[in-house]
Formats: structure tokens, C-alpha cells, sequence
């Protein structure tokens, strides 16, 4: 058994979307090689930081990514093995790449109660906390809204109230 701690550059973007590990980051890598009877099984865990935007109100936010895989490389290709060990290598960055993608988030999010945007103005509704909206009117109901607006004004002048 072996064990390792090192730094990798990383060469291209990893992932697409709202947020991504970007190109020129370090990813940070233990890994524990270890020789059993089929090939080399190799644990390691990955962490490094992602850069994006929120999925919710846009804003720049850098999450976290940390993420664990154990593969088993073989020996030979005989078998139904999807990694294998050659000249006495294995070939690690396709597996990290393939975690580290999967474990980004599809919809990321600044906080977990994060409001987003406001749909009128477009201002992050988190900073600019306003009275909320009303609510918009079905365009086929919009002639029946009027007739209920001056519903309202006639009662408001006669000062009766309406049934």
C-alpha cells in the first residue's frame, strides 16, 4: 500500500453551467494505492474550490467541492474492468475529472433561502427586501378586473358598502 498528497493544476474547465472548478485552479488529491489480487485499487479524495454564479439572483459565489472515489484498475483486460494498469501506471484524471463534474451542482445557490430576483424589476430581492407585487391578472379575466375596480370607486363615493 502506498499512500499520496498532492497538488494538480487544472489544465481545462471542469464542468459547464452556472459553476465550475476553472482553468489555472489547484486540485488537491489523497490518494491510497493499495495491491490487490485482481489489480491496484486506488481511494482518493479530491477537494477544490468552484467558481460560478447563483442560480437564483446571479450573484459570484465560490463553492466547495470535495468529493471521494475508490476504482480498481486491473491487471489485465480479460475481464469486464473499466480501468486497467498499464506499464505499471495508472491513469488517474479521467476519474477525477468525472467525479469532480458530477458532484458540482445543477442549480447552485448563494444560501439555501436565497430569494432570486424580482420578476418586475429584476433587482436581487434579498438587498432590496419591497412590498411583494400583486399578483398579475390572466389577460382573459382583464375585462372582468375593471368592472371590479370600479365596483370599489362607486361604493368608496356613495360610502355604502357593496354586497
Amino acid at each position: 500500500m502506498r499512500e499520496h498528497s498532492f497538488d494538480v493544476d487544472v489544465k481545462e474547465k471542469l464542468g459547464e453551467g452556472l459553476v465550475a472548478v476553472q482553468a489555472g485552479e489547484e486540485l488537491h488529491v489523497d490518494v491510497r494505492l493499495e495491491s490487490v489480487h485482481e489489480g491496484i485499487l486506488v481511494s482518493a479524495e479530491v477537494s477544490a474550490d468552484a467558481d460560478g454564479e447563483c442560480g437564483r439572483c446571479l450573484r459570484d459565489i465560490t463553492l466547495p467541492v470535495e468529493v471521494e472515489f475508490q476504482e480498481l484498475f486491473a491487471y489485465s483486460s480479460d475481464e469486464a474492468f473499466d480501468h486497467e494498469v498499464k506499464d505499471d501506471h495508472v491513469d488517474l484524471e479521467s476519474l477525477i475529472r468525472d467525479t469532480v463534474v458530477l458532484s458540482l451542482p445543477f442549480q447552485p445557490v448563494c444560501e439555501p433561502d436565497c430569494p432570486g430576483l424580482d420578476p418586475a424589476t429584476g433587482e436581487r430581492l434579498a438587498e432590496n427586501p419591497a412590498e411583494p407585487a400583486p399578483e398579475p391578472i390572466d389577460p382573459r379575466w382583464s375585462a372582468l378586473a375593471g368592472l371590479a375596480h370600479d365596483r370599489d370607486e362607486v361604493s368608496e363615493d356613495t360610502g355604502s358598502e357593496s354586497k
